[in-house]
């Protein structure tokens, strides 16, 4: 589902180039979840951007299913994040002028995947269904990511990767956001890379890997 090989960023800095990743390689099968640990700026995040195509690579390959991200221009990587990837963040990101339930079809609908049943069970299973009239504003921090992860799963991407996706939230809040998370990528059937900082929350996923220094460990 995802393969990465020799991946490498650096960005420029006042001091010259600060490389952030120097060649990682990585593979994750249909279905699998795996936790991505390491320190503040082990490059973690840096990694999920670039497997999602919010950046570029400065070397290696992605590849997404049978898309290789590496060899997409701007419009490509935008395409394949509608079609096949959905992204998780710590901050929420939902459309403030949006309800709950055209947050949840957001995506979807992008995609030109809406199923409406599929988005029902998603809000029941999520808590949210009595409040799909509601706007982000009027909603407590766990019940908005529990929208963003409803978003991100109702296209039925391949792919779903998370940032810290509830390092904005309190612990049992926290445990209960992922518990609901991964029940509902076993049952999308989807593949799950989460980057984490949290021993206690990359234990509930199946495989964790370390990232130091820009290189797995």
């Amino acid at each position: 589902m995802l393969s990465i090989t020799g991946l490498r960023k650096s960005y420029a800095t006042p001091q010259g180039p600060q490389a952030v990743l120097g060649g990682v390689d990585l593979a994750l099968a249909a279905g699998e979840t795996l936790a991505l640990m390491g320190e503040s700026g082990s490059g973690k995040s840096t990694l999920l951007h670039l497997a999602a195509g919010l950046d570029a690579a400065d070397a290696g390959a992605i590849r997404v299913g049978e898309t290789e991200v590496t060899a997409l221009d701007d419009a490509g990587r935008a395409a394949l994040r509608r079609d096949r990837i959905g992204l998780v963040f710590q901050q929420f990101n939902l459309i403030a002028s949006l309800s709950v339930a055209d947050n949840l079809a957001f995506q979807a609908r992008l995609a030109g995947r809406e199923d409406a049943a599929w988005q029902a069970e998603l809000a029941a299973r999520l808590g949210l269904d009595g409040l799909l009239a509601r706007y982000p504003e009027q909603l407590s921090g766990g019940q908005q990511q529990r929208v963003a992860i409803g978003r991100a799963l109702a296209a039925r991407p391949l792919l779903l990767m998370a940032d810290e996706p509830t390092g904005a939230l309190d612990e049992a809040t926290s445990d209960a956001v992922m518990a609901l998370m991964l029940e509902l990528v076993a049952a999308s059937g989807c593949a799950l890379l989460m980057a984490t900082h949290s021993a206690r929350l990359a234990g509930m996923l199946g495989r964790t890997v370390r990232l130091h220094n820009g290189r797995l460990a």
